[in-house]
């Protein structure tokens, strides 16, 4: 009587310390999936993500459309930021990127003269700083900082793993306030078409910023002369109007090619 009686308070005390276990084990989980997100990230680009609104909410948006004045008319440009399905509407032609198929229709009996491979998800890519960053593939380096007209910035550069996007030879450093975590200089190389890395770094300021759905994205951007990788004095600044950021994803027909469209090879 005395071994049935052991036994089912052995196989009670075995039974609790298991729920526990599995109650240990759940709350485990939560947190590390609550924390998922910034927790791939160095501290440094996190901090400049929370500076703009967070990564996390940047996530959840799936539609971004801005227009820029161009010297030809209004350029607008949409895309999905799940599938960088692309669209960039301007008064002499249309180009689109369906997810495959890259194609560009012409306007007006306008020859499109332009290189659709190089242009396509371009002016996207700057716009999303310091977001796009964010993407899968990335290496994030503490790198040199930045001084410009005394004032220094600390600076992270980014670079791709072999196979990532149409130049994955392309670099970038973010530089940033060191007090406030805000993106205030990009600088980058350009590698398309090109064999393995370049060493001349252009400059744009990043200094006029709008906040759209909680995330502080550009409201303009300028691009600097440089001189020995450093940016000497002001070359232009290009505008963003209408900005949508929204978690509704765009309708992929407006993405795909029709008859008469010309594809990209």
């Amino acid at each position: 009587m005395k071994k049935i009686v052991l036994l089912i308070l052995l196989t009670a005390v075995f039974v609790s310390c298991k729920n526990e276990t599995k109650v240990e084990s759940t709350e485990i989980k939560t947190l590390t999936k609550e924390d998922i997100t910034t927790s791939i990230y160095p501290e440094s680009i996190t901090k400049v993500f929370d500076a703009h609104g967070g990564i996390d909410n940047w996530n959840k948006m799936k539609t971004l459309s801005f227009t820029m004045d161009k010297h030809n008319g209004k350029e607008v440009t949409t895309t999905n930021l799940k599938t960088r399905a692309e669209l960039i509407d301007t008064p002499s032609y249309i180009m689109g990127y369906d997810g495959e198929n890259l194609w560009v229709s012409e306007k007006n009996d306008d020859e499109y003269k332009g290189n659709a491979k190089f242009y396509k998800g371009l002016m996207m890519y700057f716009y999303a700083m310091p977001f796009i960053v964010g993407d899968d593939g990335i290496i994030y380096e503490e790198t040199d900082p930045l001084v410009f007209e005394g004032k220094t910035y600390p600076g992270i550069l980014i670079s791709y793993e072999a196979g990532v996007g149409e130049s994955p030879d392309d670099q970038y450093v973010v530089y940033y306030n060191a007090e406030t975590g805000q993106m205030e200089w990009l600088s980058y190389t350009v590698t398309f078409g090109k064999d393995g890395k370049s060493t001349d770094f252009r400059y744009i300021r990043y200094n006029d910023w709008q906040t759209i759905n909680g995330l502080v994205m550009p409201k303009s951007i300028s691009w600097y002369n440089y001189e020995n990788n450093i940016p000497t004095d002001l070359r232009n600044t290009l505008e963003f109007k209408d900005v949508v950021l929204s978690e509704e994803a765009p309708k992929q027909d407006m993405f795909m090619m029709e008859e008469g469209d010309k594809l990209i090879e």
